[in-house]
């Protein structure tokens, strides 16, 4: 039946949702996994290049705790569990720098 509909202004906007064609196609919010490699290995980096002191501040370091294995979850399973250990290691030598 909607094979038979004329449309009679192509290219104009549909009222209020009453179009009755196709579904548009939902977004996808998945990120690129090329990308999440990227900025976890740059953290986990700066982390480890931190010698004497914290290399952010604590608001920074808070959001990395709680961000980075977060979005280790867009990675490979083995990937990901390196990467949190790596990372965990890492808090806990800048938890005593930051306590210094």
């Amino acid at each position: 039946m909607a094979e038979d509909i004329v449309d009679l202004f192509p290219g104009a906007p549909r009222q209020m949702g009453f179009d009755l064609g196709d579904a548009p196609q939902p977004r996808s919010y998945e990120p690129d996994r090329e990308e999440v490699r990227r900025e976890l290995h740059e953290v986990l980096a700066a982390a480890k290049a931190a010698t004497d002191r914290c290399p952010w501040d604590r608001r920074t370091f808070q959001y990395h705790k709680t961000v980075f294995p977060q979005m280790a979850n867009w990675l490979p399973e083995e990937e990901r569990d390196q990467l949190r250990f790596e990372f965990a290691e890492e808090v806990q030598r800048l938890e005593k720098l930051l306590a210094a």
